[in-house]
């Protein structure tokens, strides 16, 4: 527990000064990272141990944030795809057949999943009304998270789903809804203070349910993972937490559903002060 709020005290600050103080391109760069770390990540749990694949399946979910925030330009989009392409399959030869080409698929499938989900923090920070919206699709899975992590060792008795997580519980999961629609309100009280912005309470609190509902999922997605391939964490780059996966397994769920939400219901609006 207390190598976890070692981490969360010195990653949260460091995103926040991605997300609002250091210039723009300091965003997909941060999601590049992580999406490459990630993707490494799971090539290593499905058991693509080629060195040189996964560096360039690695790449490939590197470059993507930044093909999100350069307005997906289709040219660079497709040469980044096509050298991959012929690497992979260069690789393959050169293997007589060592490579499997399901794990290769797999991989692919990690890559482009992984990033462009996380990429929706990217897209977010392309809206009119940045300020307000950036932080909420990593927000309300890290708080959804903890709530149910706390709850859960204090009030837990039913479990959730014993063979992907013992140790999560219905009460839980109940726990981490209600501290996501709270944390959800509460925010939007903060950034109408600080931006000035109109603020739709009602769907804050949607995004709270809503987002905690798809938390939970993306946790449960990835435990799967886990169980399916017989290993207790993605890695261990993140002391108290293991990989970066672990961490950001309900993000790269959550954060899509943030993104249409915020498109679909839109919680902020222009006040007197502007965002």
């Amino acid at each position: 527990m207390k190598k976890r709020i070692l981490v969360a005290c010195v990653g949260i600050p460091v995103i926040l000064l991605v997300l609002y103080v250091l210039p723009a391109p300091f965003t997909p760069a941060l999601i590049g990272v992580l999406s490459a770390v990630g993707t490494y990540e799971a090539l290593h749990a499905i058991g693509m141990n080629h060195p040189r694949i996964a560096l360039y399946t690695a790449a490939v979910a590197l470059a993507i944030p930044f093909w999100v925030y350069f307005g997906q330009p289709h040219q660079w989009g497709l040469l980044v795809f096509l050298v991959y392409l012929v690497l992979i399959f260069v690789e393959g030869f050169l293997s007589n057949l060592r490579v499997k080409i399901d794990r290769v698929g797999a991989g692919f499938f990690f890559a482009c999943t992984i990033s462009y989900c996380l990429s929706s923090v990217v897209r977010v920070g392309a809206l009119e009304l940045r300020t307000s919206y950036i932080f909420l699709p990593i927000l309300i899975p890290f708080v959804v998270d903890a709530g149910a992590m706390l709850v859960g060792m204090f009030l837990g008795n039913r479990q959730l789903a014993p063979k992907l997580s013992p140790k999560k519980t219905v009460e839980g999961s109940i726990g981490g809804l209600v501290v996501g629609v709270v944390i959800a309100i509460l925010y939007g009280m903060v950034m109408r203070l600080i931006t000035q912005v109109e603020v739709n309470f009602y769907f804050l609190a949607v995004y709270g349910i809503l987002g905690g509902v798809m938390t939970e999922v993306g946790d449960l997605a990835f435990s799967y993972i886990k169980r399916t391939r017989k290993i207790k964490d993605f890695g261990r780059v993140l002391p108290g937490h293991g990989g970066v996966l672990d961490r950001f397994d309900s993000v790269i769920f959550c954060a899509p559903l943030m993104e249409l939400l915020i498109l679909w219901l839109p919680a902020f609006s222009k006040g007197g002060g502007g965002a």
